[in-house]
């Protein structure tokens, strides 16, 4: 192989003094720190949230009223939750660091006239690279000299395939260009030499690159506040300052009208308590633990829990094509000969006729190759009977012709050991095989037609053609050999088997999904035809240039498949979507991908093929590279937030029964009927009952057929609310009226304090049963499987039987005895609010007017 663009001679490079100047001058080559955020400042700003604050404090009442153990669950509860958002935080800070890792490989450098080895950080403008194959380009940089040089781009333009590169015509002013596209004199670092070798002059370092652009756009994303902390937030004030005041009212109504101020304090706090939200941010910590454990049960690594209050919503998926859609790897598609045809079947080889075809491109590439087109030759050449290495049998390389700008093709000339002819085999571009092989007319429409057909399908076609040279001599250039042509080999990089089917549902799911690679326009529609996405036509990036944002947000609404975009469009359209009012998911593997996953509502990274930047720069990683797992995903998304609103439900409609009954006999001077104690042990209740018995509620049956919720849509909408609180006065009702008839039975305070706190807690019961399922039937409220719920109500029967007779705990609740009579009043409390609310239900769900803003289910305006 020729060597010479490799030589010192050809570009002197720099001298150690000059490159020293430059370094001091303009910095090291790698992207600037960030101003990253400390442990303790992370960890400040974490602790000034509210609802971290309110467990706190609310683990601190419990601890001073002496209630060790529900104060101990609060305050672990809290630490859990504060130490999962300070790794979620210190992980987010991590992103330009693996982005400074990429940009940091070791060079090859020509200093002083000699080849020396620095860190690529070292790197400065005007150094002469040495570039070999298999090494990745330390900085943007001028080719001047190159020898059969591919280079893969993918990780800044997401093109499967690598690109040709060559050499400048010797203007080292040339302008840098865009990464992407063929027989260009432009590097850009952390690509990858696939094949040949070459020598440049760098142009651009550190931040001044085109990856640097990328890590300069990610520094300025700024991602959106989680939407349910926010919201969590909002109810939290408003119910602890109703709580707050309602607490003061009772206790200086019933300190001045009765004078008993001590039962004033105590039945204020119980009351304070009653009213308390803390179950909220309790609830929202724990289903986002469990979410994320939930999620990496389907190998999907979540990384900010924020992201899963966003998948149930999720209106757009925008997907990257190479290693997300396809497998980011090259095979055989498609063998053409003028007599014959082959459609590649996976793990099939090629029929007889067709065998010398594979032969001969094999015997045209090197062995061992990094190019991806050869290594899939090689693949299918394998599947051969004898393999590869019986084509190589008895053969001997003793020359190689590279590509070169007025012939792209490459030739490799190989000598029998057991003869003196030579065979030459070559590949490359269909045209330049058809000139090599002097085609006639006739057949040189056939090589027309069939690259237009193959071009269809988004197949990359090489030409293949091979010669007997009986001369001794070897001929200067490739022209000098009569070549016979074989045939046309294409090239795919295979959409994965399960996307058509993932595409289905996400379809069927009200999610729309966009393709935005930069491949080809030709590939980029084939492939989003197999995958069957949706919309018509392709917009390419040069044609997203001229569009003005209006024209962009128009085209997104009906375009499925954008192509040759490079990462500031991807960015674009994004945003666009977001402006217009999606939600959108982002999925992807490369550098290029990075700005786009970061701003998107939910970034998507691929966790085996995918680079570290897009990892750091996601907020989901799937770790097993499946698009399926996003549909999974997209599921469990849904179930948690579905059942995080059950949650939420449930709990403001227990809290009106318990706070009308810390309430009324304060107002009214009847016997304290709830205590601080017995609110603790209703908390004992509530807590496990919507934090781990909610969240393990099975999927509703029509989950993965509603539209995605609307982006406005309240954890506690106004219809919600409505059913909550009617929930919530009609178990108060209930209670009020056993309270009523046992004063006016006369009944002992011990014993009505009994009679209306058990069937307070028979009647909690009901409201989690009712609260199950938003549509299910009363024995599916009572049969639906779930574990949780049926240890929790069997420990509370329990615990219940022995503060009714257990003395020691009688005392400790003020309990008297209940009665065979008074014990079926609760049970048939109970039952009666379980039949009663089932049967309202539906009533309540049909005159509740569906809209976006009740936090319904209807379809968004822009969604198809």
């Amino acid at each position: 192989m020729d060597h010479q663009c490799a030589t010192a001679a050809s570009a002197p490079g720099l001298t150690e003094q000059e490159a020293r100047q430059r370094l001091d001058a303009e910095g090291f080559n790698d992207l600037p720190g960030t101003d990253s955020r400390s442990f303790v400042r992370i960890l400040g700003d974490v602790l000034r949230e509210p609802m971290f604050a309110l467990l706190l404090g609310a683990g601190a009442i419990y601890l001073f009223l002496g209630d060790l153990t529900d104060a101990l669950m609060l305050l672990v509860f809290a630490c859990l939750s504060i130490s999962i958002s300070v790794i979620q935080e210190l992980r987010s800070e991590r992103v330009l660091e693996a982005l400074r890792d990429m940009t940091s490989p070791r060079a090859l450098v020509i200093r002083d006239g000699s080849r020396k080895r620095i860190p690529g950080r070292e790197v400065v403008r005007g150094d002469a690279i040495v570039l070999l194959e298999g090494d990745r380009v330390p900085a943007d940089s001028l080719l001047v000299a190159a020898n059969n040089l591919l280079i893969d781009e993918s990780l800044l333009t997401g093109e499967s395939a690598p690109v040709r590169k060559l050499a400048t015509g010797g203007s080292k002013d040339a302008g840098m260009a865009r990464p992407g596209g063929e027989d260009q004199p432009f590097l850009f670092s952390g690509t990858l030499i696939v094949r040949g070798d070459g020598l440049a002059i760098v142009r651009s370092t550190g931040q001044r690159s085109e990856i640097g652009k990328i890590g300069q756009t990610l520094g300025k994303i700024v991602a959106e506040p989680p939407r349910l902390r926010q919201q969590t937030r909002s109810l939290v004030r408003n119910f602890a300052a109703a709580g707050m005041a309602a607490s003061l009212l009772a206790v200086l109504l019933y300190g001045f009208l009765r004078g008993d101020w001590l039962q004033a304090v105590l039945g204020g706090i119980a009351l304070d308590m009653s009213m308390l939200p803390q179950e909220f941010p309790l609830v929202l910590s724990a289903f986002m633990v469990m979410g994320a454990w939930r999620l990496s049960q389907a190998r999907v690594l979540t990384r900010r829990a924020a992201a899963i209050e966003m998948l149930g919503s999720a209106t757009v998926l925008c997907t990257d094509k190479t290693g997300t859609l396809t497998e980011n790897r090259m095979t055989i598609a498609e063998l053409r000969t003028p007599a014959e045809t082959w459609r590649a079947v996976a793990g099939a080889s090629a029929p007889g006729g067709l065998i010398e075809l594979i032969e001969a491109a094999l015997l045209a590439s090197g062995r061992d190759s990094f190019d991806p087109m050869e290594r899939a030759i090689a693949g299918q050449a394998s599947l051969h009977p004898g393999g590869s290495e019986d084509v190589y049998a008895g053969l001997e390389l003793i020359r190689q012709y590279g590509l070169r700008p007025e012939l792209l093709a490459m030739t490799n000339v190989w000598r029998r050991r057991e003869g003196a002819e030579c065979l030459a085999f070559t590949k490359g571009a269909p045209e330049a095989i058809g000139s090599l092989c002097r085609l006639d007319a006739e057949q040189l429409a056939w090589v027309r037609t069939a690259l237009d057909e193959m071009a269809r399908e988004g197949v990359r076609v090489l030409g293949v053609a091979r010669t007997i040279h009986a001369d001794l001599e070897l001929p200067e250039d490739q022209q000098g050999f009569a070549f016979e042509f074989l045939g046309l080999v294409g090239f795919a990089d295979p959409l994965r088997t399960n996307v058509p089917e993932a595409v289905r549902e996400c379809q069927s799911a009200g999610v729309r999904v966009i393709m935005i690679t930069g491949d080809y326009p030709a590939t980029a529609e084939a492939i989003g035809r197999k995958a069957g996405l949706t919309g018509s036509g392709v917009i390419d990036g040069e044609e997203l240039v001229r569009l003005d944002d209006a024209a962009v947000t128009a085209r997104l609404r009906t375009i499925s498949v954008f192509a040759r975009i490079l990462p500031e469009q991807k960015l674009r359209i994004v945003d666009a979507l977001k402006a217009d009012g999606e939600i959108v998911a982002m999925t992807g593997d490369g550098v290029n991908d990075a700005p786009a996953l970061k701003s998107a509502h939910i970034g998507i990274a691929m966790g085996g093929r995918g680079t570290d930047v897009a990892r750091e720069a996601s907020s989901i990683v799937l770790l097993d590279d499946d698009f399926g797992s996003i549909v999974r995903t997209i599921r469990l998304g849904r179930r948690i937030y579905d059942n995080l609103r059950k949650a939420i439900a449930y709990i403001v409609a227990v809290h009106v029964p318990i706070a009308g009954l810390a309430l009324v006999p304060l107002l009214f001077g009847f016997p304290l009927i709830l205590t601080p104690i017995h609110i603790a042990f209703l908390e004992m209740v509530i807590d496990p009952a919507c934090s781990i018995v909610f969240e393990a509620e099975p999927d509703e049956d029509d989950l993965m057929r509603r539209p995605p919720r609307s982006a406005e849509s309240r954890l506690l909408s106004g219809a919600m609310a409505g059913w909550s609180l009617f929930q919530g006065l009609l178990a108060f009702a209930a209670v009020a009226a056993i309270f009523a008839g046992g004063l006016l039975r006369q009944l002992p305070e011990n014993e009505l304090r009994a009679l209306v706190f058990v069937s307070l807690v028979l009647i909690n019961g009901s409201l989690i049963l009712v609260n199950r399922s938003s549509s299910g039937s009363l024995i599916q409220a009572i049969v639906r499987p779930n574990l949780s719920l049926w240890v929790l109500l069997s420990g509370v029967v329990a615990v219940l039987a022995v503060t009714l007779t257990w003395q020691p705990a009688m005392d400790l609740f003020r309990f008297g005895p209940l009665h065979l009579d008074d014990l079926g009043v609760t049970l048939l409390a109970g039952g009666t609010i379980l039949v009663v609310l089932q049967l309202a239900k539906p009533i309540w769900r049909k005159a509740s007017r569906p809209s976006r803003e009740l936090g319904l289910n209807v379809p968004s305006p822009n969604q198809p």
